[in-house]
């Protein structure tokens, strides 16, 4: 009785069933990965945040030789231009978590689906990655400088004079260098969005 009440078509799936179920299944995955590029745009936005107001907003004063000295980013260029790099890097990312958080609530990414805003997506992320990673690392050289001093230039040692300024800048480093690594994550999502296709 009840293999009679079985049909035939209820055993088994039907392509129809299969392709609505396949393609559901794929909406809610690509929603989950939305929803963790937004998650990883929001950490890239906050430690790029922190690294510029870290590094731009240093300065100390102390007397030297009963002269009163300030240091402060301007004094390295490449600290300043860390600071500009870093501030347009953490602009790009909240404008790109508002995008997430639009196509999340709509359901739908067009960089997903168009291959033009798929590519665009990837060279701006890969573009703003690489342009973060060189600005760090040109300002941590500079800051190398005056942690070490290079005697033969007769330069001199400066966090030992202004040690609170360096710490700051240490950390700010520090975050710029977290920030650019969770770039990189950003930039593998964005490639993997466009190969995809």
């Amino acid at each position: 009785m009840l293999l009679t009440s079985l049909s035939p078509s209820s055993l088994y799936k039907t392509p129809s069933n299969l392709g609505k179920r396949e393609r559901e299944r794929e909406r809610e995955r690509m929603n989950k990965l939305l929803k963790g590029e937004s998650l990883v745009r929001v950490l890239c936005l906050v430690l790029a945040s922190m690294a510029a107001i870290l590094i731009g907003m240093d300065t100390q004063t102390k007397t030297v030789m009963f002269i009163g000295r300030k240091a402060t980013v301007k004094d390295l260029e490449a600290l300043w231009i860390s600071t500009i790099i870093t501030s347009a890097a953490a602009g790009y990312h909240l404008l790109q978590f508002c995008r997430c958080l639009v196509f999340a609530w709509l359901m739908k990414n067009p960089c997903w689906s168009n291959k033009f805003m798929a590519w665009a997506n990837f060279l701006l992320d890969q573009g703003v990655a690489y342009v973060t990673f060189g600005g760090i690392l040109a300002a941590l050289q500079a800051s190398m400088i005056a942690v070490t001093g290079i005697r033969a230039l007769q330069w001199e040692k400066l966090c030992n004079i202004y040690t609170r300024f360096c710490d700051q800048i240490a950390a700010g480093l520090i975050c710029g260098i977290a920030a650019s690594l969770a770039m990189a994550v950003v930039s593998s999502v964005s490639a993997y969005h466009l190969f995809r296709l």
